[in-house]
């Protein structure tokens, strides 16, 4: 493979899912460990990603710009945002997750909406601010440098004591047989609490996702009351998980 298809490579893997490992890429393109590390400091230093220790994250998830021009599929991700707000009533209380879906969901709340809603994402809290009618709570925790969104024991314990009408929620990767995955087992620990703080958990995720998995498991897909994509729900693309108990949106 030559440098420039790798390299490609290395940018689609890392804007579809904003965080991956250096370890993955190297298995994924079949080089050693040092060509990716290579690769990936070469991008860094042409602002195409952002290098970090061991891997590699997407720019549109460590730099909220208001353009969002460097938002991967932000078409689609506006898409999937437009259809989780009809899931909202007024007066609810919701939490909303950390990522560049769930930030568009933030920003396309209805301003005439009158909602509780706590995150432990900074970009959202921030963006939160500025709706009129939503108490905003932010959870805190250790905050994670690359994805600004708080993590850890602190955060988790802070999830026991709330139980919110709807959680929306983002992953790394999604299987029909083998559910939401995630290569972050501590942020594996993270979305188990949220998921345990909701009565009903929505899943925002772009189609690409769909049919991939990682090293943690998060939750089975049942646990998942709805999952919203940018397809319409006849797509053949969500046949694998027609027949299960989940929602398609």
């Amino acid at each position: 493979m030559l440098k420039e298809e790798r390299h490609r490579a290395i940018l689609n893997e890392v804007e579809l899912h904003n965080r991956v490992l250096l370890t993955d890429l190297a298995e994924k393109l079949d080089v050693s460990i040092d060509t990716v590390r290579r690769d990936v400091k070469e991008l860094d230093s042409e602002n195409m990603l952002t290098k970090v220790h061991g891997g590699a994250v997407s720019l549109g998830f460590v730099n909220q710009n208001p353009a969002r021009s460097n938002v991967y599929a932000l078409d689609k991700k506006v898409s999937i945002a437009k259809k989780a707000v009809t899931l909202l009533r007024n007066n609810s209380v919701i939490l909303i997750d950390g990522g560049t879906t769930c930030l568009e969901l933030a920003r396309l709340l209805p301003t005439n909406i009158k909602l509780t809603c706590f995150t432990l994402s900074l970009p959202v809290a921030m963006e939160l601010l500025a709706k009129p009618n939503v108490e905003t709570i932010f959870i805190g925790g250790t905050l994670s440098k690359d994805s600004q969104i708080a993590v850890g024991s602190t955060t988790i314990n802070a999830l026991t004591q709330i139980k919110v009408d709807y959680s929306f929620i983002g992953t790394g990767y999604v299987d029909a047989a083998f559910g939401l995955t995630e290569f972050d087992w501590e942020v594996v620990q993270t979305k188990k609490a949220v998921i345990n703080a909701s009565k009903k958990t929505v899943l925002l995720c772009i189609s690409e996702k769909l049919n991939s998995q990682h090293r943690f498991k998060t939750c089975d897909l049942n646990v998942i009351s709805t999952m919203v994509t940018e397809l319409e729900a006849w797509d053949k693309k969500l046949d694998a998980f027609k027949n299960m108990n989940i929602q398609l949106l």
